[in-house]
This record gives C-alpha cells, sequence and structure tokens, in this order.
C-alpha cells in the first residue's frame, strides 16, 4: 500500500506546508476567487441577458425566431464541444494560460457579436465566444479547488453571492440594454469584465508549471465533443419544436446517443482517456455525478416553466416576468453562503438533502399554486424556497466529489461534472418541454393551468429521484477537497 500527499497551491510561488491555517481565507486567496468569480460571472450574466434579445434580434434582422434561436443554440453546442478538452488542456499549459486563454476568445467573441452585421456572421461569433466560455467553468473550479483545499466552503460562500448575481441580473440588465439602447451593449458589457478578469489574472494568478502526464485522446475528441454537441442539438430542436419524433431532432439525439456511448466504450478500454470514467468507481464521485444530473434534469428543466406560466397564463411581459422570477435567486443567495459555512461542521450529506427537500417542496408548492391562481406574493415564496434549495444542492454536490481526489484528478473530475451539468440541463429541457406540449395539446386556455402542473409532477419526481444517491454522499467533509488517496501497490 502507498499513501500519496496532495500538493497544495495555496498563492503563486507559495512553498508546501506555509499554507495559512484551515479556514483562514488569506488575501491572495480571495483575490484569486475574484478572478475567477469575474469569468464565471460574466458566461452566467451573457447567457441569460442574450436569451431576453432574441425577439428584438429577429426584428432587426429580420428574420424568423427559428433563425435566430442558433444564436443561442450555437453557444451552447460550442460549450459542449470545448468542455471535453478542458482537463487535458489544463495538463499540457497549466490553469494560468488556458484560463487567460479561454477569456481572451471570449472577449473576441463577445466584441465580435457586437459588431455583427447579419444573423449568420452572429451566430458564427457566438460560437466563437462559446468556444472560450466553455472552459471557463471548469477552469475556474481547478483552479479554486486547488487553491482553497479545506478552505473551499469558506471561499464558496463569499463567491456565491456574485457568481448567483449574475445570472439573476442577466434578464433585468439584457432587457434594459436591449430596449433603451440596443441589443449590442449586451455583447460589448462583455468588454470591461473580461478586460479586468485578465489584468487580475496576469497579477495574482502566477504560472503554474504544466504536467503533461497523458498524450491527447485524439479519438476520444473525435467522439465526445461531436458528440455532446448533436445530443444536445437533437434536444433542444425537440424542445423547440415540441416533437422529438420530428428527423430534425431525431436523428442528431441517436447520432450523438451512440457517439457519446462508443466514446464510454472506448475510455474504459485505452490507458489515457480524454475523460477518465475511471474516476466513477469513487464512490463520491459516482454519487455526487448521478445527484447533479437528476437535480440538474429535474430542477432546469422546470425552470423554463416558470417564465412561461407567466407570460402564457398570466399574459405578463418579459420584462415583468423577469422581475417576479428575482425571488428564486434570492433565495439561492441566502442559502448558498450559509450551507457553505455549515457544510465543514454537518457534512454534505445533510446540507444537499436538506436542499434537495426545499426545492421539492418549493417548487410542489408553487405547482399547486399555479392551479389556484395565487397572488404573485405566494408564487414568489414558493420560488423562493425553491432558489434556496438551490443554492444548497450545487456546492455540497461538488464538494463531496472533489474532497477525496488526488490534484492531477481534479481537473478530470471537474471537466465529467461540467459535462453532466450541461447534458442534464438539456435533457430536463427538453423532456419538460415535451411534457408541457403534449399536456397543453387539446386543452382550452383557461386549463392550461392544469398542463403546468402535470409537467411540474415528472420535474419534481426527478429530483425526488435525486435524493436516492445524495443520501449516499459523504457524511462529512475530509480534511481537504485534496486528501491523501490511498492505492494498491
Amino acid at each position: 500500500m502507498t499513501t500519496t500527499a496532495p500538493k497544495r497551491y495555496d498563492s503563486p510561488g507559495e512553498a508546501p506546508g506555509t499554507a495559512p491555517p484551515p479556514g483562514k481565507l488569506d488575501r491572495n486567496l480571495l483575490a484569486v476567487a475574484l478572478v475567477v468569480v469575474l469569468g464565471m460571472a460574466m458566461t452566467g450574466l451573457d447567457m441569460t441577458a442574450v436569451n431576453v434579445s432574441l425577439n428584438r434580434l429577429s426584428s432587426d434582422f429580420s428574420t424568423s425566431l427559428a433563425t435566430v434561436q442558433w444564436v443561442a443554440t450555437a453557444y451552447t453546442l460550442a460549450l459542449a464541444a470545448v468542455i471535453p478538452v478542458s482537463a487535458w488542456a489544463i495538463g499540457r499549459f497549466g490553469t494560468q494560460r488556458v484560463f487567460m486563454a479561454s477569456v481572451v476568445l471570449f472577449l473576441g467573441g463577445s466584441v465580435l457579436c457586437g459588431m455583427a452585421w447579419s444573423i449568420e456572421s452572429l451566430i458564427a461569433f457566438r460560437v466563437l465566444q462559446g468556444l472560450g466560455g466553455g472552459m471557463i467553468m471548469p477552469v475556474g473550479m481547478t483552479i479554486m479547488t486547488r487553491r482553497a483545499g479545506e478552505r473551499m466552503p469558506q471561499v464558496m460562500a463569499i463567491v456565491g453571492i456574485p457568481m448567483q448575481l449574475a445570472p439573476m441580473a442577466g434578464p433585468l440588465v439584457g432587457g434594459w440594454l436591449v430596449d433603451a439602447v440596443s441589443w449590442r451593449w449586451i455583447f460589448y458589457l462583455n468588454v470591461p469584465l473580461a478586460v479586468f478578469a485578465l489584468v487580475l489574472a496576469a497579477r495574482v494568478l502566477g504560472p503554474d508549471e504544466p504536467s503533461p502526464t497523458r498524450p491527447l485522446d485524439v479519438k476520444g475528441l473525435l467522439l465526445l465533443s461531436p458528440g455532446l454537441s448533436a445530443l444536445i442539438f437533437g434536444l433542444t430542436t425537440g424542445a423547440h419544436h415540441g416533437d422529438f419524433g420530428d428527423v430534425s431532432a431525431a436523428l442528431p439525439t441517436a447520432a450523438g446517443a451512440l457517439l457519446v456511448a462508443a466514446f464510454v466504450r472506448h475510455a474504459l478500454r485505452t490507458e489515457h482517456p480524454l475523460i477518465d470514467l475511471r474516476l466513477l468507481r469513487e464512490r463520491a464521485v459516482a454519487m455526487s455525478a448521478t445527484t447533479l444530473a437528476l437535480f440538474m434534469c429535474g430542477f432546469f428543466g422546470m425552470m423554463l416553466l416558470a417564465p412561461m406560466y407567466y407570460q402564457m397564463v398570466r399574459g405578463e411581459s418579459a420584462t415583468a416576468t423577469g422581475l417576479l422570477l428575482v425571488p428564486s435567486g434570492l433565495g439561492t443567495l441566502v442559502t448558498m453562503p450559509l450551507g457553505a459555512r455549515l457544510i465543514g461542521r454537518v457534512g454534505p450529506r445533510r446540507i444537499l438533502l436538506t436542499g434537495l427537500s426545499l426545492s421539492v417542496v418549493g417548487l410542489g408548492t408553487f405547482a399547486v399554486l399555479v392551479g389556484a391562481g395565487a397572488s404573485y406574493w405566494a408564487l414568489g415564496a414558493a420560488l423562493f424556497a425553491t432558489g434556496g434549495g438551490m443554492g444548497m444542492t450545487m456546492m455540497p454536490t461538488m464538494a463531496s466529489a472533489m474532497q477525496t481526489l488526488r490534484p492531477e484528478a481534479v481537473p478530470v473530475a471537474s471537466t465529467l461534472l461540467n459535462i453532466v451539468q450541461q447534458v442534464g440541463a438539456s435533457a430536463g429541457t427538453a423532456l419538460i418541454s415535451l411534457v408541457l406540449a403534449n399536456a397543453l395539446a387539446g386543452r382550452a386556455a383557461a386549463d392550461a393551468p392544469g398542463a403546468f402542473q402535470v409537467s411540474y409532477a415528472v420535474g419534481i419526481a426527478l429530483l425526488v429521484l435525486a435524493l436516492v444517491p445524495a443520501s449516499r454522499v459523504a457524511r462529512a467533509m475530509a480534511p481537504g477537497p485534496q486528501a491523501p488517496v490511498v492505492h494498491e501497490s
């Protein structure tokens, strides 16, 4: 039996063993956290802000809404295509270089999007933007996990607030810019944020030595990246059309599923796969990934129902709908730092089970209120509880997966969990869209709330299923997210 001691990355140039006491946050770590938050918040703000501009884009470019949807879809597909290569890129070039290159690519794509002269050019530049944005999240999580160590919960208690504010503010900021200035400023808004992130990254991240422990798995890349893109495209197309039997949805979905299945077979047989699926043999990673998949599928699938309900049933405008959804974000803001502070005391399992249960109660209450035509205050309270549950779910799930891994396994696990998030959210959106479309078919307008209740029931069932793997995650936090792991020699 041999024991592998973890390497710490507490600050640039800092020698092992000189880290601050556990639980104490030094200025350098907070500066690193700020860099990562800027990158993640920038992509979150952009994604949600762009969604509210699609109608205006359709009008300005004199094209159909179906074509304009590609502005959002192209970004998502590029995101899915580039995520799998993140772990290899980190090992080959180091976290600082990959993070800064991703921000530069996202910045360049943003500027070009703002200068777009046609819907085709805008879609092409969104692909470029997505290629940069796709790596920011996994690389950022790797940086934070390495630098924070056992202080990760305390860091997340602080950085979780701006990370949640960005996507919540996106629809409001985007709606105001579209109405008061121009849709182009949705993209130009990224410029100062990206420049600030680059300046800080150059100063505080410090160069880290690349550790190319394995060659690029070209075969795996050619299977997984197009497989994920085709799968997500098929699911998204089916959701938009409300018909997964149509060849435009069924064919890419089937092709994507086959390519992903082929990658799984390849990854389990090759020595250095693009994503080492053998990590799933670790109970913590497997249970966390399963919980995350079910939660993303159920929660994010249902998140499209609330805005559709407010607009279709209650007749609210897009701006008013954005304001009515704010309680969900506020709930997350309240519980995320609370859960991060408590996770070291009570462990990931209790926090995670509490968060999932709160989401189930919140969404169940919202579904009941939808049928009763309740007041906006009551609906807002239900959404607040729902968001509160989400704030206590994501971080414990990630922490549980990372805490027993070797340092070199962290980028792979982070990449794997990001893929799970993307596929889970897309699958959930597609599933709930299909259920809603079928439930609405043949119903009178007055019966529409009942269709929404049926759709909520499916999503809630997925969250209840997530309680099963969640009950098997770690009961207590290990000494650090990269605690020594014992291997057979």
